[in-house]
């Protein structure tokens, strides 16, 4: 009860246990408190990342068990390692995936942010850049633009999907301009694209605002190119039974 009312539930549960292999085996004093310690400590550090994981909006099934890496660029394999070492998350640093339509960008970038909270206890938000827009848009519309943009300094990593999928209006790439701005050297931005930089104007409308967003997210970032053949299309032929014999 003692243990539990200081909320180490998992000492007390695992007291009986450890204490009877504290007997059996004659441990001293000191083994004993760090073998409850340790429990205590390694439930909560499980509980925290499950916690991560549910509030990092990652979409399920998208991880790096389940990432065809063979069917990724060479340059990109080589520098997974370095990436899921999560310093360039450290440094503040931003990763920005460009390539064609079904080349795998949203599943690497799935997996690394999962792998960001599993290996490092990183926190990481996934969300698809019109739905993030669309809530700054509300918040800014609310008179809450500073308080919604606070909410996202708590994620060391905002992963952006789909940025210029849709043509956004002025009032919402001025919001995402702000959010992109107020992120700049104090967290880091994972972003999947089909657009190249030149074509970035579809997004922010005129020369000056493109050329600002783009020098602010290049300048510490980690650029990806997926010029890989469709992965999903691949995954479609494979699905297609094979036609009977006439």
């Amino acid at each position: 009860m003692l243990l539990r009312s200081f909320t180490l539930s998992t000492m007390a549960a695992r007291y009986p246990e450890i204490l009877a292999n504290a007997e059996e085996h004659n441990w001293g004093y000191r083994k004993f408190l760090t073998q409850l310690c340790e429990a205590e400590a390694a439930e909560r550090k499980e509980r925290k990342r499950d916690r991560l994981l549910k509030q990092s909006g990652l979409p399920a099934g998208k991880t790096l068990g389940t990432l065809e890496e063979t069917k990724l660029p060479v340059k990109i394999r080589r520098l997974l390692p370095t990436l899921l070492d999560g310093g360039w998350v450290e440094r503040a640093e931003n990763l920005i995936a460009f390539g064609l339509p079904g080349r795998g960008k949203t599943h690497f970038l799935s997996a690394l942010g999962r792998e960001l909270i599993l290996r490092h206890e990183q926190t990481v938000y996934f969300t698809s850049t019109y739905k993030l827009v669309q809530q700054l848009l509300a918040a800014k519309q609310a008179l809450r633009l500073e308080a919604a943009l606070k909410k996202l300094d708590r994620y060391a990593v905002v992963a952006l999907d789909d940025l210029g999928y849709v043509q956004q209006s002025r009032e919402e790439m001025e919001v995402l301009f702000t959010f992109l701005a107020e992120r700049y050297e104090r967290g880091s931005v994972m972003i999947s694209t089909n657009l190249v930089f030149s074509k970035w104007d579809q997004i922010f409308k005129d020369p000056m605002t493109t050329m600002a967003a783009v020098d602010r997210l290049v300048h510490h970032a980690v650029i990806l190119e997926f010029d890989n053949g469709s992965i999903r299309a691949d995954e479609a032929k494979g699905r297609i039974p094979p036609k009977s014999p006439a």
